[in-house]
């Protein structure tokens, strides 16, 4: 969690703050006995054992199993439409949207790709066609909530749509390649600074395509 991140936490209620922690330890919960059981052999009743709620409560927080292991679509949705609707003054949403991309990079997060610890992370998304399929959900619904943010803030795209479906497509790439060569066995710590030249040159090829 970034410094940024942490302070809003720390300004929401604390019902709100206590609601993030449930949610978070139930995640990190399920994660440990997917990375370990595998996805599909074990059950949604044994992460709520392990977790020491009902099986009820984790349904609250995440609707369905593969939302446990894939947490951080909500939050990938929340940082890229929040980077261009709250841009600087004059700067574009694609030049928001770099920023965004670079900064994840720095902070060697889990959205960036870029972490020796995510191998192990997607050879259980590999192994199982739901983890897959939501994976994909996971994407379009990024890609309609961006296309909203675009038409709703003055983004100056002719096509909000379109520049949104680009847009996702070209970090997506980026964010692909990296996995393919982690899961290849290349050490994070040598792909960092190749990784930052592809979401580089990714935004000036949708620069030069959008305008």
């Amino acid at each position: 969690m970034t410094k940024d991140r942490e302070g809003q936490e720390a300004e929401l209620p604390l019902r709100e703050r206590k609601k993030r922690a449930t949610r978070q330890r139930i995640s990190d919960v399920a994660t440990g006995l997917f990375l370990t059981g595998g996805f599909d052999e074990v059950t949604v009743a044994e992460v709520a054992r392990a977790a020491d709620v009902s099986a009820m409560t984790v349904f609250n927080y995440f609707p369905r199993k593969e939302d446990l292991f894939l947490d951080r679509i909500p939050q990938a949705i929340e940082l890229f439409t929040q980077a261009v609707r709250e841009r600087g003054p004059g700067q574009s949403p694609l030049a928001a949207l770099r920023g965004l991309a670079l900064g994840l990079l720095d902070q060697r997060h889990p959205l960036s790709a870029v972490d020796d610890d995510f191998p192990a992370f997607w050879r259980i998304v590999l192994a199982s066609p739901a983890l897959r399929a939501r994976a994909r959900e996971g994407v379009e619904d990024l890609e309609h909530a961006l296309a909203r943010t675009f038409a709703g803030t003055g983004s100056g795209f002719a096509d909000p749509e379109l520049a949104a479906a680009l847009t996702v497509a070209a970090y997506r790439s980026v964010y692909a390649t990296t996995a393919r060569r982690l899961l290849a066995g290349e050490p994070a710590a040598a792909l960092a600074d190749d990784h930052g030249a592809r979401v580089d040159a990714a935004f000036d090829a949708l620069e030069r395509a959008l305008g």
